[in-house]
């Protein structure tokens, strides 16, 4: 198991990084078989009585039926609200998502409940922070990092844009139930964790070259959930409790370091914008998305072949004189990184897809997205110096 938040808090107030770290305001984490009955205990407990459950058809079937047979034994009001698929069956979190749940919440339900996986997440967070409730999470699938977080990835206008909301209150893995998701979806949360490899760089980065704020605590926490879920491959792969439960735990861990940060900058480098770029690109299309942990896992071995290829060599050959007093770290930041072909085998390990093809991802979408994806974030990335500067 990973830090508790009693440990994290702690560790924040003897951090020595100098910035000033956030609270974590979850109550609980709750990570273990029939986790649901533990929810429903919870909302007991806060004397929670009026309750909007947000579930899709599927996250209903996994987890939302089950939940809402619970609450009736106990006698605590609940609606539900099915969020509506896109023409391509898919949730998407965008404007029309959000006014849906917007008007179908009840402006005196006591919380919200978000039962389903990040998109299901980032559309009840905007909303709660919206309309000042809080609210929970069910986890129906390991498949983001993004449970417990504060930041919501929403699209607006066709461009995906992430705003810094609130977390929830409490946070239910069940074991049985995440268990029991998709190979696709637990793949996806193992790609999600893989591309904190070049997230972590580009942090490190960011910090030495433009002064950005950095924490080597925060960094330590998503490191170590990061090497839990490398040197556990095959346990994950299996499916099995134990395994599920270190993604699951690895994905939470994740999570508050995040919210300790106050941003995402320890989950999400150039890695993350690629898959960004990629997204905004299928929903123009009008074609089917594609998990954002798939895409991560695929975006990591090319930011790691572009960092450890033409960024590496031009730290090498003196291309990039202006980076020389930090060039030796640099260079053993980029060797730190693991070759795209080890990323490759570890996401195929698991059952994932692990390349650009089989996400139905084009050569000319890679080359665009290399060039121009730097710019959906103010974040001072490797990407975005390569890109800024005319050494190609």
């Amino acid at each position: 198991m990973g830090y508790s938040i009693s440990d994290l808090t702690k560790m924040a107030e003897e951090c020595t990084c100098g910035l000033n770290h956030f609270e974590i305001n979850i109550e609980e984490i709750t990570i273990k078989k029939h986790a649901l009955q533990d929810a429903v205990n919870y909302l007991q407990k806060k004397s929670y009585q009026n309750v909007m459950i947000v579930v899709d058809d599927t996250t209903y079937e996994a987890a939302g039926k089950q939940l809402c047979e619970q609450l009736t034994v106990t006698n605590i009001y609940h609606q539900l609200c099915y969020i509506t698929p896109d023409k391509n069956n898919d949730v998407v979190a965008d404007e029309v998502s959000l006014v849906q749940v917007l008007l179908e919440t009840p402006n005196d339900v006591d919380v919200i409940l978000a039962v389903g996986s990040g998109t299901i997440h980032d559309i009840v967070r905007f909303v709660s922070y919206k309309m000042g409730k809080p609210f929970i999470s069910i986890a129906t699938a390991p498949s983001v990092d993004g449970f417990n977080s504060m930041g919501a990835p929403l699209v607006i206008k066709g461009m995906k844009q992430t705003f810094q909301l609130h977390s929830p209150i409490a946070v239910f893995g069940d074991l049985s139930i995440l268990q029991d998701a998709p190979k696709k979806m637990i793949a996806a949360g193992f790609g999600d964790m893989i591309g904190k490899y070049t997230s972590l760089t580009d942090w490190k980065f960011g910090h030495l070259t433009a002064n950005e704020p950095y924490c080597p605590l925060v960094a330590k926490v998503t490191e170590e959930a990061l090497i839990s879920c490398a040197e556990n491959v095959d346990r994950i792969a299996d499916g099995d409790e134990e395994g599920i439960r270190i993604l699951f735990d690895a994905l939470v861990q994740s999570g508050l370091a995040m919210l300790l940060m106050g941003q995402s900058h320890p989950a999400s480098g150039g890695e993350h914008h690629l898959s960004h770029y990629w997204e905004m690109e299928f929903l123009k299309a009008e074609v089917p998305q594609i998990l954002h942990g798939a895409k991560v896992g695929v975006t990591c071995q090319l930011i790691s072949e572009t960092y450890k290829g033409r960024f590496k060599e031009g730290l090498q050959n003196g291309a990039y004189s202006d980076l020389d007093p930090f060039k030796e770290e640099l260079i053993e930041l980029i060797n730190s990184i693991p070759e795209p072909a080890h990323i490759k085998k570890m996401i195929e390990d698991i059952g994932g897809d692990a390349t650009p093809e089989s996400l139905g991802v084009s050569q000319q979408l890679i080359d665009r997205s290399v060039a121009e994806a730097h710019n959906l974030r103010n974040r001072y990335t490797i990407l975005r110096y390569l890109n800024e500067h005319t050494i190609k």
